[in-house]
C-alpha cells in the first residue's frame, strides 16, 4: 500500500470513493456531483487529499482535510473532515496510515491540531480514532467531535 497527497489532475483517484463515503452517510449515490466538488476543492486549493492505493494501484482508502485559523495561536490547523476506506480493503490498517499520513502532514504546515467529527453510531472509527490519541470533545446532533494536539 502506499499513500500519496493529490494534485487536481489526480481527482478520479477518489471520486468513487468519496461516492461510497456520501452513500455511508445516506446521501443518494451520484458521481457526476462527487467529481465535481473533488475537483472544485483541489482546484481551488480548499482542501487537501490523501489516498491510499492497493499494491495494483487501485485507490482503497481516502482522507479529507480542510484548513481551520487560530487567530489567537496565529495557525493554520486542520480539520480531518472525511475518511473512508473501501469495504474490500478494511481492516488492513488503511484508515490509521491516512490519519497519520494526514498528521504529519498538519505538522509540516506548523498546525497546533488536527479535529474532526464522527457519527455517534460509528464505534469502529470512535475506537480508531482514540487508539491514535484523538480526544472526544462533546457530542453535537448526533456526532462526536474529537481532537488531537500536534506537537512540531
Amino acid at each position: 500500500m502506499q499513500i500519496i497527497k493529490i494534485n487536481p489532475a489526480e481527482y478520479h483517484l477518489v471520486t468513487g470513493l468519496f461516492d461510497k463515503y456520501r452513500i455511508f452517510y445516506k446521501q443518494p449515490s451520484d458521481l457526476a456531483l462527487a467529481e465535481s466538488f473533488i475537483k472544485d476543492r483541489l482546484e481551488n486549493k480548499e482542501s487537501v487529499i490523501f489516498v491510499a492505493l492497493a499494491d495494483d494501484g487501485m485507490p482503497a482508502g481516502f482522507t479529507q482535510l480542510y484548513p481551520m485559523l487560530s487567530s489567537v495561536r496565529a495557525t493554520k490547523n486542520w480539520l480531518l473532515n472525511d475518511l473512508y476506506v473501501d469495504a474490500a480493503f478494511r481492516k488492513q490498517g488503511i484508515g490509521e496510515a491516512l490519519i497519520k499520513a494526514a498528521m504529519d502532514f498538519a505538522r509540516s504546515q506548523n498546525a497546533t491540531c488536527m479535529k474532526l467529527e464522527t457519527a455517534e453510531d460509528n464505534y469502529t472509527a470512535q475506537s480508531l480514532y482514540e487508539a491514535i490519541g484523538f480526544k472526544k470533545q462533546g457530542l453535537v446532533d448526533g456526532y462526536f467531535t474529537y481532537r488531537i494536539e500536534l506537537y512540531n
